[in-house]
């Protein structure tokens, strides 16, 4: 009797399941408190269920529903197959798994950050090659300059003449057919920067938003090992280096989520505190100094630099070389004084490597912000002030070199840095050993990039393009330099909210800083007279106004002139937009503290 029970029950669940659809039917049979070989059969039992009432019920439908029948699942299946091989066709998929399986998250958290900036160059290069440098196609002229291979180092001499830089390009407005649809260059031009921007804005925003919730947030990080531990494995990995490969990958986060459970604290003498602070603070002295010292030294170069264009270009060698000055200086100061950051971060003797990489981003960014800060000064308030018939191509040119010149640099610090770190550790002083992977001072590196990009793209519009090239060349080259030449850190410890201060200190004071430097330049500064699609305008920005003047003449478009002056163009309309979101974020910010304190609470209740 038991039997036949048992067997009545089961072809009604088999009858019920058939009779859902296909999301609720998949989420029933998971929810089953069964083994996943009973679940299996189960599904395999309200499939054939399914194909038996098809078959039957297609027998009463005409040759034509059949065949649409048979399309809709023909296009249902080849939809699943692609959502399963998606994440396999993803960018550098396989190499992300293994390197975290190898180095932990410490160092992927690098990796995923470079591949993030990459995408994020991919699309600003899509949309200004779309919006401003193909239009420009259109009505460009010959370009009469000879090439001569120099300028790939310095980009002056015939790429004074192309889409590159912002020089080249018209004030005009294109129309290739007679009184034909026209394409206003101007609007284009400041249109496709600034709805690039915010764009950017939003995006930073909403990755912040949302790996501060997954990495901070996330109750998860209340729930112990014991999930991660037994619940994680997937019994669907059959491949024997898939296996091996998630095998590492656990082990791995296990070991970090222990030693930040088993972490010690230190019980320190008041003598031992004192040399602590005293050593922090040297050290401290000792970082800002040589930051002061390398801007200064910049700012002086940078004058001189500036007496050379402004005495007039030329092809010759020694001129070429000159203008490779600037950008070698600042790199060199980029690439050696990070070195002396890390070894004082050594000389502390932080308690966990966490700390020491976050004092280490700190002093890096100070450094690396003030340069660029220098740097913008120069070029905002004595390039644009200077004698020169286009001063916006200059600064173009000047941040094309600091681009190139900086990739240079990276690729020699993985070649000749870690390359005879990893020789000098193995043959000459052995008790050295393997080099760590620098996460700190290869993070700042991109931010650093990424920040002269930004910059540089009202200056060169395809200076994302040239990014994205680097950048993915800079992948292979840390992929290949952390496989040979560096070993696992010493001390494991987890870094989850790694990424989280990646994105946020990309945001500020990187991204907030560009803005003010581009609203600088839009908003204070004349153009050139003589080049660009802005001359003979008092600023870029008042191209704008120009056109909305012209807007307010035609009754279809007064909506567009009310949002301008009612919005766009109104302080009060933005300090109370400035409020809102202070409000919105204060109030998340007290229900995330809320959740996390019952969560706490919950958790020892458990506990007890």
């Amino acid at each position: 009797i038991w039997i036949f029970h048992g067997f009545y029950a089961e072809e009604k669940l088999v009858g019920n399941l058939a009779s859902m659809s296909t999301s609720e039917r998949i989420k029933a049979i998971q929810k089953m408190p069964e083994t996943m070989k009973k679940k299996r059969e189960i599904r395999n039992k309200v499939l054939k269920e399914i194909t038996k009432k098809s078959r039957h019920h297609s027998t009463q439908h005409p040759c034509c529903t059949q065949c649409l029948q048979g399309t809709v699942v023909s296009f249902r299946r080849f939809g699943n197959s692609l959502s399963e091989y998606f994440h396999l066709l993803q960018l550098w998929h396989k190499t992300l798994k293994i390197i975290g399986a190898e180095f932990g998250t410490s160092v992927l958290s690098y990796f995923i950050f470079l591949k993030w900036l990459l995408t994020f160059n991919i699309v600003s290069f899509l949309i200004n090659f779309s919006f401003i440098t193909v239009p420009q196609f259109v009505a460009a002229e010959p370009n009469n300059l000879s090439f001569t291979g120099l300028e790939l180092f310095t980009g002056a001499g015939y790429f004074q003449q192309t889409v590159l830089y912002y020089g080249f390009y018209t004030n005009a407005t294109i129309s290739k057919i007679e009184n034909g649809p026209s394409y206003n260059m101007q609007l284009a031009y400041i249109f496709t920067i600034g709805i690039y921007f915010v764009i950017c804005f939003f995006i930073l925003l909403f990755s912040m938003a949302k790996s501060f919730r997954r990495n901070f947030i996330n109750p998860q990080t209340y729930s112990g090992n014991a999930s991660k531990l037994l619940c994680t494995w997937d019994f669907n990995v059959t491949n024997e280096k898939a296996v091996t490969l998630k095998q590492k990958n656990l082990s791995t986060q296990i070991k970090e989520d222990l030693t930040e459970v088993n972490r010690e604290v230190l019980n320190l003498t008041v003598t031992e505190r004192v040399v602590r602070i005293v050593i922090h603070l040297v050290s401290w002295l000792a970082s800002l100094g040589t930051a002061i010292a390398a801007c200064a030294g910049v700012y002086f170069l940078s004058i001189n630099n500036l007496k050379l264009f402004v005495k007039g270009h030329k092809n010759d060698l020694e001129s070429q070389a000159a203008m490779l000055v600037l950008p070698i200086v600042t790199s060199l100061l980029n690439t050696f004084i990070p070195f002396f950051y890390s070894w004082l971060g050594h000389l502390e003797s932080f308690q966990t490597p966490g700390h020491q990489i976050y004092v280490t981003i700190t002093r890096n960014i100070v450094l690396k912000i003030s340069i660029v800060g220098i740097l913008c000064y120069y070029w905002l308030n004595i390039v644009a002030a200077s004698e020169s018939q286009c001063w916006e191509t200059l600064v173009g040119q000047d941040i094309y070199r600091l681009v190139l010149v900086d990739f240079i640099f990276c690729l020699l610090g993985s070649l000749f840095g870690e390359f005879l770190r990893r020789i000098i550790g193995t043959t000459v002083c052995v008790s050295l050993g393997l080099p760590e992977f620098d996460i700190g001072r290869n993070v700042l590196d991109l931010i650093y990039a990424q920040t002269l990009t930004w910059i540089g793209i009202l200056f060169s519009p395809l200076l994302p393009g040239i990014q994205m090239i680097s950048f993915s060349i800079v992948f292979c080259v840390k992929k290949v330099s952390l496989m040979m030449n560096c070993q696992p850190p010493r001390k494991v410890w987890r870094t989850a909210q790694m990424t989280t201060s990646f994105m946020f200190l990309l945001f500020f004071p990187s991204f907030l800083g560009v803005l003010s430097v581009i609203g600088v330049t839009v908003w204070r500064l004349k153009p050139s007279a003589e080049c660009g699609p802005f001359r003979g305008l008092s600023s870029m920005y008042a191209a704008v106004s120009e056109w909305i003047k012209i807007l307010e003449n035609y009754t279809a478009s007064k909506w567009v002139v009310w949002i301008y002056h009612n919005l766009i163009a109104s302080e009060l309309f933005f300090f109370i937009l400035s409020i809102l979101v202070l409000i919105i974020t204060y109030l998340y910010w007290q229900i995330i503290e809320g959740r996390k304190t019952m969560t706490k609470l919950l958790h020892k209740q458990i506990i007890n």
